[in-house]
């Protein structure tokens, strides 16, 4: 029987480990890595270094000026029993509740408008996508001047239909409707877009077998459509949470002519007042840049809870 050659193992072959295969393949490819180098400088410039800067500022006093004081954990018990940041992440779940319900709700019956088999389809993707990159302060000044308690278009309805007036920027719960309202208009159309996405990689079929076994509309929209659009539907409600949680412009806009003491006071009573525009009241009026950025990691991880919460409660409903 013929015995197979041996090979001999060149030295250089031995010596290219895949260590050093790696490593050469790193530096060759050098020109690449710089190419996107400036993406990753930049966000260590702007993005991670004031994130690990302000969670150790949140363990100090310091006025911005002057130096700093060591304080612990001090200003996050504070925190704890501060009784205007509870109030502000009431006003921004009330405020959020309001406008998140009725914006996925408008933005799934627009997009399984704008998936039926309509005239002029792009026009109207266009019209609802508008308000999401019109300008939210020249928003904000329209909507001050439609919820306006003696000019407003709002109260000219309510006094077409014979009720009385209602001082929108000036009750709380009034205030609470108004940022709601302007919120729901600007994320509607964007939400139904994503919507519309979800709705069109749905294969036809599912809804031709639906009608052969006499599911009605409701039927199948519910035993068809929804279940399919829960990845949709789970990204609308995270994106949802996470920028309405965050609500600072649309409230701060809106109110900042109805409290002469601050312009991030939420208006009077503090009924508007957001959990972004606390932070910002304690930041920049108080000067209080310690606090403030204990604050700010406060919203933090309210955001991530409520986030959690509603990614479980959509994920448990597509399980059951």
């Amino acid at each position: 029987m013929a015995t197979a050659p041996v090979v001999e193992t060149s030295p250089a072959v031995v010596s290219a480990t895949p260590a050093a295969r790696s490593g050469k393949g790193v530096l060759s490819h050098w020109r690449l890595y710089a190419a996107i180098s400036p993406f990753y400088l930049l966000f260590l410039a702007f993005g991670l270094i004031p994130v690990g800067f302000s969670l150790y500022l949140s363990f100090h006093r310091w006025d911005g000026l002057g130096s700093m004081e060591f304080a612990g954990l001090s200003q996050y018990r504070y925190l704890l029993t501060d009784g205007q940041f509870w109030s502000a992440i009431g006003n921004t779940l009330v405020i959020w509740a309001l406008a998140t319900f009725p914006m996925v709700f408008l933005a799934m019956v627009t997009a399984v408008l704008l998936n039926s088999a309509v005239r002029f389809k792009n026009v109207y993707r266009f019209a609802f996508f508008l308000p999401n990159v019109t300008s939210i302060v020249a928003v904000a000044i329209i909507f001050g001047s439609v919820f306006s308690t003696n000019f407003g278009l709002m109260n000219a309805v309510l006094q077409a239909v014979g009720l009385d007036q209602v001082a929108w920027l000036n009750t709380p719960w009034g205030i609470k409707v108004a940022i709601a309202t302007l919120m729901t208009w600007q994320w509607t159309g964007y939400n139904a877009i994503i919507f519309l996405a979800g709705l069109q990689t749905i294969p036809g079929e599912l809804y031709e077998a639906a009608r052969m076994d006499g599911a009605g509309p409701l039927q199948t929209f519910f035993r068809v459509t929804l279940p399919l659009m829960r990845p949709a539907l789970l990204f609308v409600l995270v994106i949802s949470t996470v920028t309405g949680l965050q609500s600072f412009s649309e409230p701060q806009v809106l109110l900042q002519t109805t409290d002469n003491n601050s312009s991030f006071a939420g208006g009077p009573g503090h009924a508007g007042q957001t959990m972004v525009l606390y932070f910002f009241q304690q930041t920049f009026d108080n000067n209080d840049f310690g606090y403030g950025a204990a604050v700010a990691w406060g919203i933090f991880l309210v955001v991530v809870l409520f986030s959690i919460i509603n990614w479980r409660l959509v994920q448990r409903r597509g399980e059951e």
